[in-house]
């Protein structure tokens, strides 16, 4: 269930951002041409004729951006679900055999193959029944709790039952919009950006656009560690994700999302990421503690620790006096090299 007057307000923000995708307009045109693109494409490849031959190549060119036309990121988790290529087969054509409810196929299929996450299943089910299934994936997750529709769940409840409720509650909101699922999960980034901070009174221009080009970088560091997260310190000792197959990568909670969430390979232990922005140290520590709250409380079980990890372009003593403090939350920096080389000369 849920609130009434939220879900107006919901559809009022939504039925706003769709004024932007009006037959003529570029925006809208692109979405069209990009959305029968991608259904002539991958509709044949995700029919359940085609499955037992479904291929490694079909599958992971899906994966990726510049084919599906719609979404970004997924070969994080997704090429991990090629390695078996038999398993996945079964559990697409688990996932899409319409003969079987989807909250109970689609818990059995996530649970068949590591890496076969909610954000990639529910994008094929989109393309493979555009008209019966929406999208779950973080930014629609964190959309949805930003405009304060999301589902109530159970704790504990399973990820098919809840994909069941969200998927309710998309089919609702596109009927009301008039729109396709396609193109609903295109306005959730038409909503007002997440941590818009306005420069504390007396910075200066030049300093507020140096906070502008943190920012920008760090964005560029957060895409980098997902990117390369086996590679680096922190890839030794955790997964990115919250060990249910949900991806870490802005997490979302009902307190905004985490930048990145992980789990330890070996003990029970989360790790929340924050990248330290153009925001204040005491917002930064701030939200650090209330996502290691959340995680405590809506995720950890059985004796599991969470500790909080601040990465950021330089150390000020602000944070450091801060974390001090806390047992549970250490700072990292990063550093940029950049090289020149001498040109060598025409061949």
């Amino acid at each position: 269930m849920v609130d009434e007057s939220a879900y107006i307000n919901a559809v009022g923000d939504l039925r706003t951002a769709l004024v932007e995708y009006k037959p003529g307009q570029k925006e809208y045109d692109n979405t069209v041409a990009c959305r029968e693109e991608a259904f002539a494409r991958y509709r044949p490849i995700f029919s359940t004729a085609h499955i037992p031959d479904l291929s490694k190549e079909e599958f992971t060119s899906f994966l990726y951006i510049e084919n599906n036309r719609h979404w970004d990121h997924l070969y994080r988790k997704g090429l991990g679900a090629a390695a078996d290529m038999n398993r996945l087969r079964e559990a697409l054509g688990l996932l899409l055999d319409e003969a079987q409810p989807i909250e109970k196929r689609f818990s059995e299929a996530l649970g068949k193959v590591a890496g076969l996450g909610k954000a990639i299943a529910s994008a094929i089910l989109t393309v493979a029944y555009p008209e019966k299934y929406g999208v779950w994936n973080n930014t629609s997750e964190g959309a949805l709790q930003k405009l304060g529709v999301w589902p109530q769940f159970e704790r504990g409840e399973g990820i098919g039952a809840r994909y069941a409720g969200v998927n309710s509650l998309l089919a609702r909101l596109r009927a009301d919009l008039g729109t396709d699922f396609w193109t609903l999960d295109l306005l959730w980034f038409s909503l007002p950006e997440r941590d818009e901070v306005a420069p504390p009174p007396g910075v200066t221009p030049a300093e507020a656009a140096a906070i502008g080009g943190a920012f920008s970088l760090e964005k560029q560091l957060e895409d980098f560690l997902l990117d390369n997260w086996e590679h680096t310190v922190l890839g030794r000792d955790w997964d990115v994700g919250d060990g249910e197959g949900n991806d870490g990568d802005q997490y979302p909670t009902e307190v905004g999302p985490i930048d990145i969430l992980a789990k330890h390979k070996t003990k029970p232990a989360f790790l929340v990421v924050e990248l330290k922005r153009g925001q204040s140290s005491d917002q930064t520590v701030g939200q650090v503690l209330r996502y290691i709250g959340f995680v405590k409380k809506q995720l950890a079980k059985d004796g599991q620790t969470v500790e909080g990890l601040i990465i950021a372009h330089k150390a000020d003593k602000a944070t450091a006096y801060a974390i001090s403090t806390l047992q549970n939350v250490k700072m990292m920096t990063y550093g940029i090299e950049f090289h020149l080389t001498d040109f060598a000369g025409l061949p």
